[in-house]
C-alpha cells in the first residue's frame, strides 16, 4: 500500500500520546466515551482529507481507497491497542489466550470506497475465551459509536477452513485477508492451513464456481455491459468482474501471498497495464460516485450521471454532451474488461484441458486458412493476420459458418494487428462479402457480430459504426448503448425471419418471408441509428452514410436506394401509428405518399418492429403492435388498389351490419335508433369488438334512466384495456375523465372522442398501468370505474388528487427537455392537429385537456406516447361549431396556452372570460 504523506492523513503517534494523556487524566469509567471522540475526530479528519485530495488535487479513486483502507488500519491499530493495554491487559497470556485482528474481502485487499463496509476476523487459536471475547465486544461498540458499518466474525484458523470448504463466499474473503494487528505468528498458521487443506488441489472447481456466480449476478442485473444505468461494482464489465480474475489468478498462481495479476503468465504485459487502466478509471468513478451520492452508491443513475461528469471534468463536444461522453469512456471500460474476461478465462480453460501426448504431437486441423485448437478458431502462425489483414474479418465468417468460438490467441493477435484494417481491407469485396454473411446469418449472426464488436473489428472495418461504440443517449427511454442496441435489433430480425417469434410479431414473421432482398433489410437495421450524437437530424445523416457505404458492401444501386431510403423514414411508421389518428383516411394517404410500394412497406414494418423493441425490457407490448398492424393493413389497401378499396358509405354500412349480426337479443326497431344515434365518423373510427360493447353500456345505461355509464374491457393480447365512458356531453368532459384516469394510476395511450346526434358522448379510453401492462383483475378494474364515476360525480377534485402523485420520481429531475407545441392544419382534413412534446410528469395530460377546454377547443381523438421522461401527447381539435382553427392570431394563443400548460405553469390569468366555478368543476 503506497500512501503519499501518510501523517497528514493520520498521525498515530499524536493519536496514542493523546490516549496516554486521557488515561492518565480522566476516569477509567469515561475511557470509552474519550476514547470514541479521540477516534472519531482522528477519522473524520483523515476522510475530510482523503477527500480534499480527490476533489481538489485530483488524486486517483484507487490512491483514495487506499488512503481510507490506511486510516482504517490506523485507527484499528490503535484501538486494539488501547484495550489489550488499559482495558483489558493481560500480564501473563495463556496459549489460548491469543488473538489476531484480520482485514477480510475488499478491506482485505487494502481498498476501502468512502461509505464501504468494513469487514474484519477475529482469528483466535481455539474457541473463544472470555478475554478475547470481551477485547472483540469493546472494539465492536468503539467502531460502532464512530457510525462505521462493521462485518465482523470470531473464528479459529479450524473454523475457517471448515466453513471455506463450505461457503464460496467465506472462501473468497479468506483469500483476500490480510494481517493487521496481534498474534502474526497465529495469523500465519491459519494461511498456511488455508493453502494446504483448502487451495490446494481445488483450482478448477473454484474458477467453475466463481464464473458461475459471475454469470449468476449479471443475470440478476441485465446481463449486459451496455444498460445505461449500470452498477458499476457488480454489473457486467465492473469492478466485481476485474476482481473475479484477479480471485482466480490469486487461487491458483499465487495463493495467500499478495501476487499481480500475471503472475501465472495467464495476462500477458499489455492485457495487464489494460487491466490496471481499467480498474483505476473504476475506482476513481466508485469514489466520486461515493462522495456525490453521500452513501455507497454503486449505480451510475441518470440523476448523478451529470453530476459525476462535472466533477471529473468531461466537457462538452461537437454532437455530445460531457455526461455522454464520460458514459462513452466508462462503457468503453466495460467492454475492455468484458476483452479481459474473455481472453483470461479461455486461457485458463485452455491450460487445463488434460492433452495426451499424442494430441499435442498430432497435426492441427485446418479450416480456411484456420487452425482448429481445443474446438475454437486459432491462428496457424503468428503472422496471419499481419500478412493477410482482412483474414481478421474472414475467421469471424468462418466461425459463424462452422459454429465455432474463437481462440484467445487469435484474439490476441487480432489486437495486435487491428491498426492493420485500412481502406484497402475495407475496399476488399471478399472482405466485404464475409462481413455480410455475418450480418446476413442465419446461425448467430447477432453473437458474432458482438464478438466482432468486442474484439474492435467491427468498427475497424465500418469506422461509422465505430463512431457509435459505446455511446449512450442521455435519456431514460434508451436502456442500451447505440452499438448494442443496433446488434440486439439484428439479432430479433434474425430470430423474427427464422420464425422463432411467430407469436410476438405474426405479421412480421409473415411479411418478412415477401421481401425481395433481405439484405436490404439486415443493412437497413445496421445503419440505422449509425450516425446518431453527429448532430443534426440522424436519420438524414444517416441515409447519407448508408449511400457511400452500401455500394462498398456489394449492394446494387436499386438496393442502395432502398437501405438509404428505410434509414431516412426509419421513424415514420411508428410516429405515424403511435402519434396520428388511424381511423382519418388522409392520416393513411398521407402515410403512403411517402412510402409508395408494398415492398418499402413490408420492410419499413419489420425494421420499425425490430428497433422499438431492441430499445430494452418493456418497451414492446401488444398494443403498439395493433397499432402497426392497424397502420399496415391500412396502408396495403391504398398501396395495392391506389385508394380505399370501399367507399365510406359502403364501409359504414358494412360495419352497421357486421354488429346487428352480433347484437342478436336487440330488435330491429332498437338497432335502427342506435345506427342513427350515431355519426358516419363513429362507425369508421371503430372496430366491431368497441362499438358492441359501447351499444350494450348504451343500452344498460339508458334502460336504467341513469346519467352516467362506465365499463372497462381488457385485452390481454394487446396489453391494454379499454374504457368506455357514456354520458350528458359537456364542456371539459376530456378533462376531467384524463384526471379521473391518472388519479387511478392509468397511463392513457389513446381516445376518441364521439358525440351522438342527440347530444350524448361516448368516449373510449385505451389504458395501461404505469408498468406498461393491462389493468387484469376485476378489482382493478372495478376500482377504474369508480374512480371515474366519483369524479364525474364531483366526488372527486382530479387538480388537487394529481398534485399529490408523484409518478417517475426523482429519476427526471436529471433531464431538462424544452417543451414544444406543433400545429398542423395539413395532416387531417377535418381537423387541427395539435403535437405536444413536454417532460413527463403527473398530471401533464390532465393539465393539456384543460388548457384545450378553457380555448374553446373540442377534442375529437388523442394520442398519447411516451419515451422515457418524454410525453408526446397529440389532439385532434375542432372549434365549437366544427371546423379546423385557421385564424393566425388565434392559433399563437393556443400554442401560448399549452406552452405554459406543458411546463407546468398558470396558464389562464385570473380574469380570463371563464368563470371560476368551471375552473374548481374541472
Amino acid at each position: 500500500m503506497t500512501v503519499r504523506n501518510r501523517r497528514g492523513i493520520i498521525n498515530r503517534k499524536d493519536l496514542v500520546a493523546a490516549l496516554e494523556a486521557m488515561v492518565e487524566t480522566v476516569p477509567q469509567a469515561d475511557w470509552q466515551a474519550e476514547l470514541v471522540r479521540h477516534l472519531k475526530g482522528a477519522h473524520k479528519a483523515g476522510w475530510a482529507e482523503v477527500k480534499r485530495r480527490f476533489v481538489e488535487e485530483g488524486d486517483k479513486g484507487r490512491d483514495s481507497a487506499e488512503a481510507l483502507a490506511y486510516l482504517m488500519d490506523q485507527i484499528l491499530v490503535t484501538l486494539a491497542d488501547f484495550v489489550t493495554t488499559h482495558v483489558y491487559p493481560l500480564s501473563n497470556p495463556t496459549a489460548s489466550e491469543r488473538l489476531a485482528l484480520v482485514a477480510v474481502g475488499g478491506y482485505g485487499r487494502g481498498e476501502l470506497a468512502p461509505f464501504s463496509d468494513i469487514d474484519l476476523l477475529f482469528l483466535i487459536p481455539y474457541k473463544a475465551t472470555a478475554w478475547a471475547e470481551q477485547v472483540a465486544e469493546y472494539m465492536l461498540y468503539v467502531l460502532w459509536d464512530l457510525g462505521l458499518k462493521v462485518g465482523h466474525a470470531t473464528r479459529s484458523p479450524e473454523d475457517c477452513w471448515r466453513l471455506a470448504k463450505e461457503d464460496l463466499t467465506i472462501k473468497t474473503s479468506l483469500l483476500e485477508s490480510r494481517f493487521l494487528w496481534g498474534d502474526e505468528p497465529l495469523f500465519n498458521a491459519a494461511a498456511t492451513g488455508f493453502i494446504r487443506r483448502v487451495v490446494t488441489g481445488t483450482g478448477p472447481a473454484f474458477v467453475e464456481a466463481k464464473l458461475a456466480e459471475r454469470d449468476s449476478r449479471h443475470q440478476k442485473l441485465g446481463d449486459s455491459r451496455y444498460v445505461v444505468e449500470p452498477n458499476i461494482k457488480e454489473g457486467k464489465g465492473g469492478l466485481r468482474d476485474l476482481h473475479t480474475l484477479w480471485w482466480i489468478a490469486r487461487y491458483l498462481y499465487g495463493g495467500i501471498e499478495k501476487l499481480k495479476i500475471d503472475a501465472g503468465g495467464v495476462l500477458t504485459d499489455r492485457e495487464f497495464k489494460q487491466f490496471a487502466k481499467a480498474e483505476s478509471f473504476l475506482w476513481t468513478v466508485r469514489v466520486a460516485l461515493h462522495y456525490l451520492a453521500g452513501r455507497a452508491e454503486e449505480r451510475l443513475t441518470f440523476d448523478l450521471q451529470r453530476a459525476l461528469a462535472d466533477m471529473l471534468q468531461y466537457k462538452a463536444h461537437p454532437g455530445a454532451s460531457g455526461v455522454e461522453r464520460f458514459m462513452k469512456h466508462y462503457f468503453l471500460t466495460a467492454k475492455q474488461v468484458g476483452d479481459l474476461t474473455r481472453i483470461f478465462c479461455a486461457v485458463l480453460e485452455d491450460r487445463h484441458q488434460k492433452k495426451s501426448l499424442l494430441s499435442r504431437l498430432r497435426r492441427k486441423k485446418t479450416i480456411q486458412g484456420f487452425a482448429i485448437d481445443a474446438g475454437r478458431l486459432s491462428i496457424v502462425g503468428p503472422d496471419d493476420f499481419k500478412n493477410d489483414p482482412a483474414a481478421m474479418i474472414r475467421i469471424f465468417a468462418v466461425a459463424d459458418h462452422e459454429g465455432l468460438d474463437i481462440h484467445p490467441d487469435a484474439l490476441r493477435a487480432i489486437q495486435r494487428h487491428l491498426s492493420r484494417i485500412t481502406e484497402k481491407v475495407r475496399n476488399d469485396p471478399q472482405a466485404n462479402e464475409d462481413f455480410l454473411s455475418v450480418l446476413t446469418s442465419m446461425k448467430d449472426g447477432e453473437a458474432n457480430l458482438r464478438r466482432m464488436n468486442e474484439a474492435g473489428v467491427f468498427g475497424q472495418f465500418i469506422p461509422d459504426f465505430g463512431r457509435v461504440v459505446a455511446q449512450m443517449q442521455f435519456d431514460m427511454y434508451h436502456h442500451y448503448t447505440v452499438d448494442e442496441h443496433t446488434i440486439r435489433a439484428i439479432g430479433l430480425l434474425s430470430r423474427i425471419e427464422k420464425g422463432e417469434l411467430k407469436s410476438d410479431h405474426p405479421l412480421s414473421s409473415d411479411v418478412i418471408q415477401k421481401v425481395i432482398s433481405r439484405r436490404v433489410l439486415y443493412v437497413a437495421v445496421l445503419l440505422h441509428d449509425v450516425a446518431k450524437g453527429r448532430g443534426g437530424d440522424h436519420s438524414i445523416v444517416g441515409a447519407e452514410v448508408a449511400e457511400k457505404l452500401c455500394p462498398r458492401l456489394g449492394l446494387k444501386p436499386a438496393e442502395t436506394e432502398t437501405v438509404a431510403w428505410l434509414v431516412r423514414w426509419h421513424l415514420l411508421m411508428s410516429h405515424t401509428a403511435f402519434k396520428r389518428d388511424l381511423s382519418d383516411h388522409k392520416t393513411i394517404l398521407d402515410f403512403c405518399a411517402v412510402v409508395k410500394s408494398p415492398e418499402r412497406l413490408r420492410l419499413l414494418l419489420v425494421l420499425t418492429v425490430v428497433d422499438i423493441r431492441a430499445v430494452g425490457p418493456g418497451v414492446w407490448n401488444g398494443w403498439k403492435g395493433q397499432l402497426l398492424r392497424d397502420l399496415y393493413y391500412a396502408a396495403e389497401e391504398v398501396l395495392l388498389a391506389g385508394h380505399a378499396t370501399t367507399g365510406r358509405n359502403a364501409r359504414v354500412a358494412a360495419r352497421k351490419e357486421a354488429v346487428r349480426e352480433r347484437l342478436k337479443d336487440w330488435s330491429d326497431r332498437r338497432f335502427k335508433a342506435h345506427a342513427d344515434r350515431m355519426l358516419d365518423a363513429y362507425w369508421i373510427a371503430e372496430d366491431d369488438d368497441t362499438i358492441v360493447q359501447n351499444a350494450e353500456l348504451i343500452r344498460k345505461t339508458d334502460d336504467k334512466k341513469q346519467l352516467l355509464g362506465v365499463v372497462a374491457r381488457v385485452e390481454p393480447t394487446q396489453d391494454m384495456t379499454q374504457v368506455s365512458v357514456y354520458t350528458e356531453d359537456h364542456p371539459g368532459l376530456f378533462a376531467r375523465i384524463a384526471g379521473a384516469l391518472g388519479i387511478a394510476g392509468a397511463s392513457i395511450m389513446g381516445a376518441k372522442i364521439h358525440t351522438s346526434r342527440d347530444g350524448m358522448a361516448i368516449d373510449n379510453f385505451i389504458v395501461q398501468s404505469l408498468d406498461g401492462s393491462a389493468f387484469d383483475g376485476r378489482r382493478q378494474l372495478d376500482k377504474l370505474e369508480g374512480i371515474i364515476l366519483d369524479t364525474l360525480g364531483g366526488n372527486v377534485m382530479p387538480k388537487e388528487q394529481l398534485q399529490k402523485r408523484r409518478i417517475l420520481g426523482r429519476h427526471t429531475d436529471s433531464f431538462e427537455i424544452e417543451s414544444v407545441i406543433l400545429i398542423d392544419n395539413r395532416a387531417s382534413n377535418w381537423s387541427t392537429v395539435i403535437e405536444v412534446n413536454a417532460k413527463d410528469r403527473p398530471g401533464l395530460l390532465y393539465d393539456l385537456a384543460y388548457a384545450l377546454y378553457r380555448l374553446k377547443l373540442s377534442i375529437f381523438s388523442a394520442h398519447v406516447a411516451t419515451y422515457g421522461e418524454r410525453a408526446v401527447d397529440v389532439f385532434y381539435v375542432r372549434d365549437l361549431v366544427g371546423q379546423k382553427i385557421t385564424n393566425k392570431v388565434r392559433l399563437r394563443n393556443i400554442e401560448a396556452k399549452l406552452q405554459r400548460a406543458a411546463d407546468g405553469l398558470p396558464i389562464f390569468e385570473k380574469d380570463d372570460s371563464a368563470s371560476a366555478v368551471l375552473e374548481i368543476d374541472i
